[in-house]
């Protein structure tokens, strides 16, 4: 038995993988529902509608969904290159700490608000640029590099929320100052949490799209996550490209925490993300590095979340079980893609 390459990838195969690998996922998760003692039904139906049942589900799983859809850009952007950044949680926190950083200081709104998401991106930008120095000059391995980083950062936000820039009023809670309401995001429906950072993040993956596909950087970008020596031979630059996909990735990702500071939580704290920069790894694959792809992809994550809170209150199952979702969609999603580009010969 041995695994050979298809002559041509299907556009069927590519397509149907991501469903293909969430049929697989939601038959495994049922298992692990069943072994709990509760009915799979329910325990789907209870988590649907708490995902995407209502007028307020709709809401939270945007609002959710809003971090995820920007954290798996910045994913699928330096993965195309096959450079993997596995740090986008520490950029996300880096970005949202120098957001309220920027956002805290004295000025006009409409000169602080640009500036405090320039802040973020920079921020996240510049913490993926060592990595990807150290792998494009010395050859170290960014994964490595990238996960280690989320650590040193999430320190030193700790070490910034108890000394410089903690709130007084926090009663000794870890947390920073909040930013000024001038500096929030607007709400996109009364009475709920979604704001227009969902807009922005659905605005930037189409850019993304646009701009993978029809640029000479796209170009440069498939080209080197292709085959990256035969790429430098024909004369792309590796290094440049490398280097530029890791300042938009990290940009993306500072981003993401700008928006989640101004849109939502305003202000920073230890507990902010739940891990939203290692689930745009999976939403990333689960869209299958298609920068549109990501918005379902997150929507979708994010609606499984939401709605596993909702459910636990329905049946006897922890939420824990979104968890296990999200993780056996990313184990699913990668063989459905290699049986799309490998078939499997018995001769």
């Amino acid at each position: 038995m041995r695994l050979e390459a298809r002559g041509e990838i299907s556009r069927v195969w590519l397509i149907g993988a991501p469903f293909a690998a969430v049929a697989f996922t939601l038959a495994v998760a049922a298992l692990f529902v069943a072994w709990a003692g509760a009915p799979i039904g329910r325990t789907y139906t209870l988590i649907f509608e708490g995902g995407f049942g209502s007028r307020f589900a709709w809401s939270e799983t945007l609002t959710r969904a809003t971090p995820l859809i920007l954290t798996g850009l910045s994913a699928a952007v330096a993965f195309r290159a096959h450079f993997y950044n596995i740090g986008a949680e520490g950029q996300l926190y880096a970005g949202a700490l120098a957001a309220v950083a920027v956002g805290g200081a004295a000025g006009p709104p409409a000169l602080l608000f640009p500036a405090m998401m320039l802040a973020a991106m920079a921020a996240g930008a510049l913490l993926l640029a060592v990595p990807a120095l150290l792998r494009t000059r010395l050859g170290v391995d960014e994964v490595v590099t990238t996960l280690l980083l989320n650590f040193i950062v999430l320190l030193f936000v700790s070490m910034m929320l108890d000394g410089p820039m903690k709130d007084p009023a926090a009663m000794g809670w870890p947390q920073s100052v909040a930013l000024p309401d001038e500096l929030s995001l607007s709400k996109l429906a009364e009475r709920t949490r979604v704001h227009t950072g969902l807009l922005w993040a659905i605005g930037l993956a189409v850019v993304l799209w646009a701009v993978l596909k029809y640029t000479t950087f796209g170009f440069a970008v498939r080209a080197v996550g292709a085959n990256a020596r035969g790429a430098a031979f024909v004369g792309v630059p590796v290094v440049r490209t490398t280097l530029l996909v890791a300042l938009v990735s990290g940009a993306l990702a500072g981003l993401a925490g700008a928006i989640e500071v101004a849109g939502r939580a305003s202000y920073v704290t230890l507990d902010m993300s739940p891990g939203y920069g290692y689930s745009g790894i999976v939403i990333a694959m689960l869209a299958n590095l298609n920068p549109l792809g990501v918005v379902a992809a997150a929507i979708f994550v994010a609606g499984v979340l939401v709605g596993a809170d909702s459910m636990s209150r329905g049946v006897e199952v922890p939420t824990y079980i979104a968890e296990v979702i999200v993780a056996i969609s990313l184990l699913s999603m990668l063989v459905a893609t290699a049986f799309a580009r490998f078939r499997i010969r018995w001769s």
